[in-house]
């Protein structure tokens, strides 16, 4: 099997609601290996949001280290961060994020030129993708003259455009009807052979779509053992 992508080591986090102390992560112990589907599924205020955030290095922990790709992200300055979410991570959000005044393709190229890439290769890298995921023919279309399952393909291209190797993707398809919502959760599963991807979720018939479920409640994790059979399987 191999090298864990993200560790969680003794990590807790903690809010405070007016008086009260909310534990949204509690102890929390994670390995997660390269490449793959995770789920993470839980109620609302369960902490799963926390959890994909302190894995993408933006929220830190109260206590305990998080190590994503053999970096200590808790420890990096705010430039280095910046640094390694361009370079590692890619986002994917329940209301795209997309900028309103781009096309599509534009809106997938832009990530790229932050991180250096030289315009044509920009503009090649971004297309292909779009090809990919069945939008070419949505090349110049801004995201108010697309479905909202096509929008949330243009955000899933946009986040792997810079070749991250960790998708971060929370509620993905919170906004989409459950047709549009599978497609999503379907290229999610294409997207995985590739790179790591984490999907926070509340459904859970989507959620079996993955190679590893991990529920959580107030915080604490509880593994769904029949997915370390499908993630063991798929490793072979």
């Amino acid at each position: 099997m191999n090298n864990a992508l993200i560790e969680f080591r003794g990590v807790s986090k903690s809010y405070r609601k007016g008086s009260e102390v909310v534990d949204a992560a509690a102890n929390v112990d994670l390995r997660i290996q390269e490449r793959g589907m995770v789920a993470i599924v839980g109620p609302s205020g369960s902490g799963k949001s926390t959890l994909l955030h302190m894995m993408g290095a933006m929220d830190r922990p109260t206590r305990g280290e998080v190590l994503v790709a053999g970096e200590a992200v808790n420890r990096l300055s705010s430039g280095e961060l910046t640094r390694f979410r361009r370079k590692t991570v890619g986002f994917v959000f329940q209301t795209f994020n997309l900028i309103p005044n781009l096309t599509a393709l534009e809106n997938v190229a832009l990530p790229m030129e932050f991180n250096g890439v030289s315009a044509a290769e920009r503009s090649a890298r971004a297309k292909a993708l779009l090809v990919r995921f069945q939008l070419g023919h949505r090349l110049k279309h801004r995201p108010r003259e697309l479905s909202g399952g096509e929008m949330q393909r243009v955000a899933i291209a946009r986040a792997v455009a810079n070749e991250p190797r960790l998708v971060l993707a929370d509620e993905p398809t919170g906004n989409l009807d459950s047709r549009s919502g599978k497609l999503i959760y379907e290229l999610l599963q294409e997207v995985s052979r590739e790179r790591t991807v984490i999907v926070v979720t509340h459904a859970e018939e989507l959620a079996k779509l993955a190679d590893r479920v991990i529920h959580i409640r107030d915080g604490q994790l509880v593994e769904d053992p029949n997915s370390a059979i499908r993630l063991a399987s798929n490793t072979l």
